[in-house]
């Protein structure tokens, strides 16, 4: 199972460097209100999860599901010069 990054971090793919394009295989336990109109078609309305987990992380550029980490995001002005570090070209 992977991690989910919190506001600090974020995903990085060490096979192409890829930060911004990710497949994610996730399964949740939520609660949902539904709302059901006179006509009988339902409408979610709010849903709130219970439980979930993130069973795996696909990089769309490259398909790679092993090499996916979490790292450090940048501070706000301070991404870098590289065209990876701007997520991706």
């Amino acid at each position: 199972m992977a991690d989910f990054p919190d506001a600090q971090h974020r995903w990085r793919c060490g096979h192409c460097g890829n930060l911004t394009r990710f497949d994610v295989l996730r399964s949740a336990r939520t609660r949902e209100f539904w709302h059901v109109n006179l006509a009988g078609e339902p409408e979610v309305e709010s849903t709130e999860v219970l439980e979930g987990a993130i069973e795996e992380v696909r990089c769309r550029w490259c398909g790679n599901t092993d090499r996916i980490e979490i790292i450090a995001r940048p501070e706000p002005g301070h991404e870098g010069d590289s065209p990876h570090d701007m997520g991706g070209v």
